[in-house]
């Protein structure tokens, strides 16, 4: 459950009155998501969400990922395009909070995946960032791996106290892990763009069998695209179990290379990029495991998921076939 911004009535009407989108009729706050605070507003000229943007967000990076929205938008892709207000300012303020009106996208999340959902990701994936070519603008990764040994060193103190030797365990793979990274230690770089970095199920709307839309672009930055695909294969293809599924993993590549094929180069970095890929939200959800104060209206996710899949990807050696490739 996310904690929300109250926005009273009055307020939210004085906002609107900003925009050329018709008259409010209803409104109501979505449970889901852990970043920011977001509505659905219903108005006589459609349907539209309301993003309140809590503290996480850098209020100086919400031009870039607003810009970037819109982009993609024009550029094929079915995401919330931002709506400008009467003065042409898609970036407002709204109960203290930096505040952004979008279109709404209909659809649901996959509850549980499927491998007939994983091709249409792949696909959808794909289509992002032919889509972010034109986009010139540059947003680094800030939980890329050079964030990594600060956030290893943020879990020290308590991090065993979660799991014993886990720490240990961090270190080790963090040691293997950047050295052998694309653009590192004399290892060739891969191609870049605009990536989403966040792509999980709750962030693809489905509709007839297809994806209808992506959502949350609120950690998109510029990195190496097949870093995307790894984020991807971390939290599409491991079954509840916590067993990877190859039949999944093919299905999304697959969809993927119908809209841009992989380079060989892509291909044989897959499992240091998913090994890293795994460490990074190991780490943000450890980090937020052991500083959620008691009590806070935001429910943490087990890190443990991600050293499972931590561990599978550090064991393998022909990227290829444990991939499905």
């Amino acid at each position: 459950m996310a904690v929300y911004t109250d926005v009273s009535d009055g307020a939210l009407r004085a906002f609107l009155s900003e925009y050329q989108i018709g008259d409010l009729t209803a409104f109501r706050g979505i449970a889901e998501g852990v970043e920011n605070s977001n509505f659905v507003l219903r108005t006589t000229g459609g349907d539209f969400i309301l993003t309140l943007y809590e503290r996480r967000v850098d209020p100086g990076d919400l031009p870039w990922f607003l810009g970037l929205m819109g982009y993609l938008s024009d550029h094929g892709l079915s995401c919330p395009r931002p709506v400008p207000a009467r003065d042409g300012a898609a970036l407002r303020t709204l109960a203290g909070r930096p505040a952004a009106v979008t279109t709404f996208l209909s659809g649901v999340w996959p509850r549980q995946v499927l491998p007939a959902h994983c091709a249409p990701v792949g696909a959808a994936l794909a289509t992002l960032h032919a889509a972010g070519r034109g986009y010139d603008a540059v947003r680094p990764n800030a939980l890329g791996p050079a964030a990594w040994p600060a956030l290893v060193a943020a879990c020290r103190a308590d991090g065993d106290s979660f799991q014993p030797g886990l720490m240990a365990e961090l270190d080790a793979a963090l040691a293997d892990i950047l050295p052998a990274w694309p653009g590192q230690g004399g290892h060739a770089d891969l191609p870049r763009g605009q990536i989403h970095a966040d792509l999980f199920p709750d962030n693809v709307f489905f509709l007839d069998g297809g994806v209808s839309g992506i959502i949350d672009f609120y950690f998109a930055c510029t990195d190496l695209l097949a870093y995307d695909i790894a984020i991807c294969l971390n939290a599409w293809c491991f079954d509840a179990d916590g067993s990877f599924d190859v039949a999944k993993s093919r299905a999304l590549i697959a969809g993927y290379e119908s809209v841009r094929p992989l380079s060989a180069a892509e291909r044989r970095a897959l499992p240091v990029l998913a090994s890293g890929a795994a460490l990074r939200f190991l780490l943000t959800r450890l980090y937020d495991w052991l500083n959620t104060p008691a009590g806070a209206m935001v429910t943490r996710k087990d890190p443990l998921d991600y050293l499972r899949r931590l561990r599978f990807h550090r064991a393998v050696l022909d990227g290829g076939a444990a991939y499905g490739l």
